[in-house]
């Protein structure tokens, strides 16, 4: 058994979870959310990402709007929805009860 196969596949897991947190805190840019993912070390390339961002934003957690750009063509900005902030809570809870239960297993 490959331990970077399970690894990869752990964070995959949770990379849905990790991107409604990062767009609660306001509107969001694509490439802001891989740098932060890659500061976390759950290390995300575009070819993941979009389509993370499009299914969530089919399933009304997330919603964009296009912003004009300094630097260049205008910007796509995601954000929560109002049921993307309910869901967002419902797996913060998850996680939580989640990470306990690991823990008393694996202390």
């Amino acid at each position: 058994m490959n331990v970077e196969n399970t690894q990869s596949q752990m964070r995959k897991g949770i990379l849905e979870y990790c991107i409604l947190a990062l767009t609660s805190k306001g509107e969001v840019y694509a490439s802001d959310i891989i740098s932060s993912l890659k500061e976390a070390k759950l290390i995300v390339v575009e070819g993941t990402l979009y389509p993370l961002l499009t299914r969530l934003k089919n399933a009304g957690l997330l919603k964009y709007e296009w912003k004009e750009s300094d630097q260049g063509p205008p910007r796509k900005y995601y954000s929560l929805t109002e049921a993307g902030e309910v869901f967002k809570s419902e797996l913060n809870n998850t996680w939580k009860e989640l990470t306990s239960s690991v823990s008393k297993i694996t202390q």
